[in-house]
């Protein structure tokens, strides 16, 4: 059951899809390809980054808050309590659409992994295709110079991390707090360890995360503009 949802529900749509954009969208470029399909997929999952990015509003709106609460209630910590839990209960946020939105990035991650891994070419290729997608023959797997399905690539692999480093790093000056110790680890330790694992991988994969890094620094802030609530004027 398990391998047939994969197959049949998972991998093989996918596969069409991405074979489809290579032979009719991006000219037989493959890497294009992985990128209009990362975009397209991002589309389709945007309504959980609304909600993520409307989540992350509340929850800087409930900070403030719950700051504001302790202040007023710093000589009475058992009142305190009481009032931040019940402004917590009724400020509630869901942190399943983010949970949601990776998993399925993780997904998408594993059946690209299985596309390249059984292959793009000859008997393997006609297997999965449906009848309305057009045999490519031999796929071009080459993007400006780099091989799509190369493993232990350090530039691509390199980009993403520091894509990420640079991310960790205006996040931290956005939130304007002091970093502590587990701050500065995770600011270091992320972007190596995602380096190393894309390392790992074939060279596709570092080109998926980085269109979707893209997408969520264009995307993302343009939400939470969106979302913020805005200021009263005073007279």
């Amino acid at each position: 059951m398990l391998s047939y949802i994969w197959s049949e529900l998972l991998y093989q749509p996918l596969f069409n899809v991405l074979i489809w954009l290579y032979n009719n969208v991006t000219d037989h470029n493959m890497g294009w390809s992985v990128i209009l399909l990362t975009v397209a997929l991002r589309v389709v999952m945007l309504p959980l980054s609304v909600i993520s990015e409307y989540n992350t509003v509340k929850n800087q709106e409930l900070n403030a808050e719950i700051e504001k609460m302790t202040a007023d209630f710093k000589y009475d910590p058992v009142l305190r309590k009481e009032q931040i839990r019940k402004l917590i209960k009724a400020r509630r946020v869901h942190p399943w659409s983010k949970t949601l939105g990776l998993a399925l990035q993780l997904l998408v991650l594993l059946l690209l992994y299985q596309v390249f891994w059984r292959g793009i070419t000859g008997e393997k290729l006609i297997t999965y295709l449906y009848d309305w997608v057009d045999f490519p023959g031999t796929i071009n797997v080459m993007f400006y110079g780099f091989n799509l399905g190369a493993y232990h690539d350090i530039v691509w692999s390199g980009i993403v991390a520091i894509l990420i480093l640079v991310e960790i790093y205006l996040e931290v000056r956005r939130s304007k707090k002091v970093p502590t110790k587990s701050d500065l680890l995770y600011f270091i330790l992320f972007p190596l360890a995602t380096f190393y694992i894309l390392w790992l991988l074939p060279m596709v994969k570092s080109l998926f995360v980085l269109t979707s890094i893209v997408f969520s620094a264009i995307v993302n802030p343009l939400l939470h503009a969106a979302m913020k609530p805005k200021k009263t004027e005073h007279t």
